[in-house]
């Protein structure tokens, strides 16, 4: 997936970093990856640790990541069922096409008709399939995660979902085809979260914390409501020219207040190593961000340019480049 703030040509050199401090042998070691996203970060380390504890607020990165991090042995019969799903016929009854399709009067056009109304017949089925207990969890957080994706790749927006565009793209002219959202199989087991992340520091406990909060104002509810209207499949009145519902405002988002929920985290941390991917157009400046850490321990700052992700193409090469910035404290 496109995705504001994606880790995925970082990753790389974040467990790098983690392993610079911590040691190469992590396999004893609990890594909580607290603001998870599409959960790039947590699959890097999934293999190599004792356990991945995952969370994020939004219930679309929450179904992702029951998928990519939580389930972790074979699913017996997932390919049938996904060859099933591509095989049914599209429903003009459900609720992406009524509300985001051009055809059911909507005025919106985050899909075409097609596509909306398959997606509406494959969601529902999965919907149907773990009411009458036809599929397990694994299994449900798998499909739903395929549909997410697969939905993602054909939407006719400009990576993000806080508009449509006027006339479908060649992308969103392509049937969506259901692809299969395989994540690594390991001995170990791994724990998801859908939950606010200062009051689930204070339930948890593991060796490293890795902290990728909201930097700007910039809301990710807003930003990919249909991927948590897909997940979640609620009724609700869709509301304005972009049809979303009442969305969560991360207090990371907010310049008044996160310095103060930043502490609050860190003071609550039962974590030795904790780690923070920071932007250098973040709401908190590098300054602010090694004040506050440097109360609670040993701090020390690594950073990488990149080029960063936009939906805006430009000729102009270094207004895509950017900082990651990588806080590093050892707790006392």
């Amino acid at each position: 997936m496109n995705y504001i703030g994606s880790k995925s040509r970082l990753s790389s050199w974040i467990k790098d970093e983690v392993k610079n401090v911590v040691g190469d042998d992590l396999s004893d070691k609990v890594f909580c990856d607290l603001f998870a996203g599409t959960g790039i970060v947590g699959r890097v380390f999934k293999s190599e640790v004792k356990e991945v504890i995952s969370n994020d607020l939004e219930y679309y990165s929450f179904v992702l990541n029951k998928n990519y991090i939580e389930n972790s042995i074979m699913i017996k019969d997932s390919t049938q069922y996904i060859e099933k799903l591509n095989l049914l016929k599209p429903r003009n009854d459900g609720f992406i096409y009524k509300h985001y399709c051009m055809g059911s009067g909507s005025n919106r056009q985050y899909f075409s008709d097609g596509n909306g109304q398959k997606i509406d017949a494959i969601r529902m089925q999965i919907e149907l399939w773990k009411k009458y207990h036809d599929i397990s969890d694994n299994l449900y957080y798998f499909l739903l995660a395929s549909l997410i994706e697969s939905a993602d790749k054909i939407a006719n927006t400009a990576s993000v979902y806080g508009s449509f565009l006027k006339k479908l793209k060649k992308t969103a002219l392509q049937d969506i085809i259901l692809e299969a959202a395989e994540f690594e199989k390991t001995l170990t087991t791994h724990t998801v979260y859908h939950d606010d992340s200062n009051l689930l520091i204070k339930k948890i406990r593991g060796d490293i914390l890795y902290l990728d909060p909201p930097y700007n104002q910039r809301q990710y509810s807003l930003n990919y409501h249909l991927l948590n209207t897909i997940s979640e499949y609620k009724e609700f009145i869709p509301k304005g020219k972009t049809g979303s519902p009442t969305y969560n405002r991360s207090k990371y988002s907010k310049s008044k207040v996160v310095h103060k929920n930043f502490e609050e985290l860190l003071q609550n941390a039962n974590f030795k190593y904790i780690f923070l991917s920071y932007n250098s157009e973040g709401l908190m400046s590098q300054e602010e961000v090694k004040s506050i850490m440097i109360k609670y321990g040993t701090y020390t700052l690594v950073k990488k340019e990149y080029k960063r992700f936009t939906t805006i193409n430009t000729t102009t090469p270094q207004l895509n480049q950017t900082f990651e910035y990588l806080h590093i404290l050892e707790k006392n």
